[in-house]
């Protein structure tokens, strides 16, 4: 990154600093307005950061919520951290250089400038993301899910890149890991497009810019041995909320380690002009020891989604595999082609 570009983002950071302060959350739900057919109108483009974390911190074992003063501390926090850490980055770096860092100031990952996680709790204030269990904790693994998630570190540890279809499905630019379903902020990208027409809603994520079209109503599901990446999507209307239930999923992909036969309820609840509740609940009696919920808050933005061509000039996943062929070769003594 340019230090023209670090100058603008310490700029910017500096009005998101000043405008934290005394921004209390929004989360009295008013009528939202309805589409021309007369259903809540969910329409736009949902921003879904967040700094609130999956999972309660052990250090707010016993708390649900955040105070309003608590909440905007964290938020102040993150906004000056991240000014830290461009500064010092700028410090170390030679003039006209990319700034990269991580965590604690060193030099970070090649583009690590591009990651943006918000400076912003959930409207809530709540400590996790995570609703139901009570503790705000993911429920623990089943003895089987276990073992399947030995065997698979164990096969990739053995077997990291024989083929493309060892790596992720992330790598493979088959599925984001923030575009869902479910929708959790991770990242970067992380927004979400709505349309809807009287019988379809259609959820754009820019991530990959994986598109689920849902129909509405009473829709056959689709057969049992019939999968799909993202699953098999059925909605419907209980009053404001839209009830998106999703099956079929394919079980190569194994989210959080969850098989094919995991049941998705996600819940769309439009709050105010500006915030967008969404819920899911995870079903996988296979995977868990019981189904869990969490819950967040997305905020309407005027922005445009960005074009993610995850496919076009990325060299990542033919350098992988080069990378073990190099790797293998030099075990076996064979000398480098020249």
């Amino acid at each position: 990154m340019g230090h023209r570009v670090l100058g603008t983002l310490r700029a910017v950071a500096g009005v998101i600093a000043v405008g934290l302060v005394g921004v209390a959350p929004t989360v009295a739900q008013t009528p939202a307005p309805r589409t021309p057919w007369g259903h809540p109108d969910l329409q736009g483009i949902w921003d879904f950061r967040t700094i609130t974390p999956l999972e309660r911190p052990a250090d707010q074992a016993d708390r649900e919520f955040l105070t309003e003063e608590e909440a905007t501390a964290l938020e102040q926090a993150v906004v000056e951290r991240n000014l830290r850490l461009l500064n010092q980055a700028a410090e170390r770096a030679p003039a006209g250089a990319n700034v990269d860092f991580r965590a604690d100031g060193a030099p970070a990952a090649y583009n690590n400038f591009w990651f943006d996680q918000g400076t912003m709790t959930v409207a809530t204030r709540r400590t996790s993301l995570v609703v139901d269990p009570p503790d705000g904790r993911i429920p623990d693994l089943t003895p089987a899910a276990q073992r399947r998630g030995a065997d698979r570190q164990a096969y990739r540890r053995e077997h990291p890149a024989d083929s493309w279809l060892d790596r992720s499905a992330s790598d493979r630019c088959l599925l984001g890991f923030n575009a869902g379903p479910p929708i959790i902020s991770l990242a970067y990208n992380q927004n979400l497009q709505l349309f809807q027409t009287p019988d379809h809603v259609v959820l754009l994520t820019e991530m990959i810019h994986t598109v689920r079209v849902v129909p509405l109503g009473v829709r056959a599901p689709l057969p049992a041995g019939l999968r799909q990446w993202s699953g098999a999507a059925r909605g419907r209307w209980e009053g404001e909320t839209l009830v998106v239930e999703t099956t079929n999923f394919d079980a190569a992909r194994g989210w959080r380690g969850s098989t094919e036969h995991m049941r998705l309820v996600e819940r769309f609840t439009r709050l105010d002009a500006d915030t967008l509740e969404y819920t899911f609940t995870a079903i996988d009696p296979q995977t868990w020891m019981r189904e869990w919920t969490a819950s967040t808050t997305m905020r309407r933005t005027d922005l445009p989604l960005y074009e993610y061509a995850c496919h076009e000039g990325n060299h990542s996943l033919p350098n992988i595999l080069a990378g073990q062929r190099a790797t293998e070769e030099a075990g076996r003594g064979v000398p480098k082609a020249r």
